[in-house]
């Protein structure tokens, strides 16, 4: 249940910190992370660094700061990014990796949002007269795609036809722990592909704040340069930090939760508009509904939902919802139950 007693389906953003992360954070250790000696911060760095079995890590406020600093170190002004269409950087971010890097993107559509190693290869053919392409990025998951997986090896297999052009891959791994939820596999093995990856704390781990980059040593130390040229160099930054050390600590250990409250939400759907719903996209924890058909416009759903005390967003011309930690199987059913309400409100039921 979210603020103000609405179900809250927004976002798994939208999460309340636990108690034990408040307590945390109120007892951190701090120093002045801008001068690099917040002990919390530097603790959080360092098991970021282990997990993904990168060199070095670096904590941040936002996983789109965290794909902005990768774009403009991987990336030259009036170049291009391959990346798939629906993808974060080249949809919500567009704008900002043109204004900070001057890249634009060569994008490929893809079911569910998932490229494939010969779709990448493809899209690293020379073009005569066309930019070059500097860097290569994949989802994990793959939001817009529903919270598609991508499996290690077509990650594996897309890194060696980047290898094989001399183009880096960057993992934009934002809710990476429910792709491991998936497979079973280490956040060590996505990453082990990639030239440098990100994953959020605050997307199903249920920190407050904060994201995490991960790559070379050298790659860090030029980050950590650009994360005060863009504004972002923060000070007793532990605070925060100390949340996100308890939600890399428990946040993975309950996400299959939120996966199966996910499907049942999704399966009630597909009963209350028939054709809504693709179950095969709905491996994770976000769910997508097509209102298309129902005559009614997409604004109207969410207004009404919200008038019964449900809260939805709309992206890529769909409703989406995520299930959290904030969110029980009583919560799915408030939420199919206002779906119905509407529906027959709107006479399509």
């Amino acid at each position: 249940m979210g603020y103000g007693g609405y179900t809250d389906l927004r976002s798994d953003t939208v999460t309340r910190p636990s108690a034990a992360m408040r307590r945390a954070m109120a007892d951190a250790e701090v120093g002045d992370d801008l001068f690099g000696d917040d002990p919390t911060v530097l603790r959080l760095q360092e098991r970021v660094a282990g997990l993904t079995r990168k060199q070095a890590a670096l904590y941040l406020p936002t996983g789109t700061l965290c794909n902005q600093i990768a774009l403009h170190l991987f990336a030259r002004a009036g170049h291009q990014v391959v990346c798939e269409e629906t993808a974060h950087v080249c949809g919500h971010e567009l704008a900002s990796s043109a204004v900070l890097s001057g890249v634009t993107f060569r994008t490929v559509a893809a079911p569910h949002g998932l490229l494939s190693a010969a779709q990448v290869a493809a899209a690293l053919e020379p073009e005569p007269h066309a930019p070059v392409v500097d860097m290569v990025t994949v989802e994990n998951t793959h939001q817009v795609g529903g919270g598609t997986v991508l499996s290690v090896s077509a990650m594996r297999e897309i890194a060696e036809v980047c290898a094989a052009h001399g183009v880096p891959l960057y993992l934009d791994g934002a809710r990476i722990f429910n792709a491991c939820t998936v497979t079973g596999a280490d956040v060590s093995q996505y990453a082990a592909p990639a030239g440098a990856m990100m994953f959020c704390l605050s997307k199903g781990l249920g920190a407050p704040i904060g994201s995490v980059l991960a790559g070379d040593a050298s790659f860090i130390e030029e980050a950590r340069r650009l994360k005060v040229l863009f504004g972002a160099g923060w000070r007793q930054a532990g605070i925060m930090a100390a949340a996100g050390l308890i939600a890399l600590e428990e946040g993975p250990k309950r996400l299959a939760e939120d996966h199966w409250t996910a499907r049942r939400l999704a399966e009630g759907m597909a009963e209350i508009l028939p054709g809504s719903v693709d179950l095969a996209a709905v491996q994770t924890n976000i769910a997508f509904v097509d209102v298309a058909g129902t005559g009614q416009p997409l604004q109207a759903w969410v207004g009404r939902l919200a008038e019964e005390g449900v809260l939805v967003t709309i992206v890529a011309g769909r409703v989406r919802m995520l299930t959290h930690l904030d969110v029980d199987e009583r919560d799915v059913d408030v939420a199919l139950a206002a779906w119905r309400k509407v529906a027959a409100g709107f006479g399509v039921l």
